[in-house]
């Protein structure tokens, strides 16, 4: 990756959009470092977007482990992945960053002015002084059910891991999983749609005590289907399962919510030219930047000696990186340390004004 003027830093040309976003700064992806790099960003004044791949903030703190017990936040004693989520998205607030889910950046291209163009999967664009990438081990995107041409029917009567089930109201709604998320989902929608059924290939879950004793509730009462075995055909409006006795069961439906996990994938990162090292991009360790100018990469995604996967290394990280890209940000002029228990200019930017110092 040279990074010449105009040169594409991606796999292949961008189509611009006629009226790209402009900001300070592009954070990619929206787990707890991501969220944390806004929040250093937002304390030196620079605005920044966040982009996705899944369709809510926490990453794979949330998706992998959402429930799970983490005990090393500093000054934390014990929370949870989607506990911390919230904690972060919380602390970040003030600064009002843009989200933008549901989406992966797909290309990367520097301009003439040394600015960034991005693109991303759902065709917006991005002109950015500088670049984070905070994708963790990569994009998590849902797992697909493994059916030929299933993928017509995506956000019709397909949906993986929805962000609202509102859509579902008064619908018979068949949910495919076994996992927390997915016993989480066809318990609420007990509440939402007309009918709902539940199908995982056994009759075991990965899931916790407590939500499969509520599922098995429903089931008892009726209010909740369960089907085991794996789907084998989908046309849109029915769905055919394989049972283990090697008969075949046929549910009509509205809508098929599909929770089957998440899988990272390093996706496009890959394609920009950068000199990985087992999958990871290498950075310095004064501002974290990667060999191209303007662009940084913190938390998981990130290599250098003495490299350390924790969530607490990668808020130093990010905290580093803010410095580094306000000298690109703000050319020439001298930023001041500022701590948030004395400066004023602080207190305002977090909304705090008139706290005692």
């Amino acid at each position: 990756m040279e990074g010449q003027d105009g040169q594409d830093l991606g796999a292949g040309a961008l189509s611009q959009s006629p009226a790209p976003i402009e900001t300070d700064a592009l954070i990619i992806g929206a787990g707890p470092v991501g969220l944390f790099q806004a929040f250093q960003l937002g304390l030196l004044e620079i605005s920044c977007h966040i982009v996705d791949a899944l369709p809510a903030a926490g990453g794979q703190c949330v998706a992998l482990y959402g429930h799970k017990p983490i005990y090393d936040i500093p000054g934390t004693p014990v929370t949870s992945g989607r506990d911390l989520a919230q904690s972060l998205l919380a602390q970040v607030a003030p600064f009002k960053p843009a989200f933008h889910f549901g989406e992966q950046v797909a290309t990367l291209e520097r301009q003439a002015d040394q600015r960034l163009l991005l693109g991303t999967s759902a065709g917006r664009s991005f002109l950015a002084k500088t670049v984070f990438i905070a994708a963790g081990v990569g994009a998590f995107v849902p797992k697909r059910i493994a059916l030929d041409d299933i993928g017509r029917f995506e956000g019709r009567s397909l949906f993986y891991h929805p962000d609202s089930l509102d859509r579902f109201a008064g619908q018979a709604v068949v949910v495919n999983g076994g996992d927390d998320t997915a016993l989480e989902t066809a318990i609420a929608l007990t509440a939402i749609a007309r009918q709902v059924t539940l199908v995982h290939r056994r009759d075991g879950f990965q899931a916790d005590e407590a939500t499969v004793a509520a599922m098995r509730a429903l089931v008892a009462e009726g209010r909740l289907g369960f089907q085991v075995g794996q789907p084998s055909g989908f046309d849109g409006q029915t769905l055919r399962i394989a049972t283990p006795d090697a008969s075949t069961v046929e549910l009509p439906l509205d809508a098929l919510v599909a929770c089957l996990g998440i899988s990272p994938r390093l996706g496009p990162i890959a394609d920009w030219g950068f000199e990985l090292e087992r999958k990871q991009v290498p950075v310095d360790t004064e501002k974290y930047q990667t060999r191209e100018a303007g662009v940084f990469a913190v938390g998981d995604i990130n290599t250098y000696p003495g490299k350390k996967k924790l969530i607490v290394c990668g808020f130093h990280e990010a905290t580093l990186a803010a410095w580094g890209a306000a000298a690109l940000v703000f050319p020439g002029k001298a930023i001041p340390l500022q701590y948030t228990t004395t400066s004023t200019r602080l207190h305002e930017l977090l909304g705090v004004a008139g706290a005692k110092a």
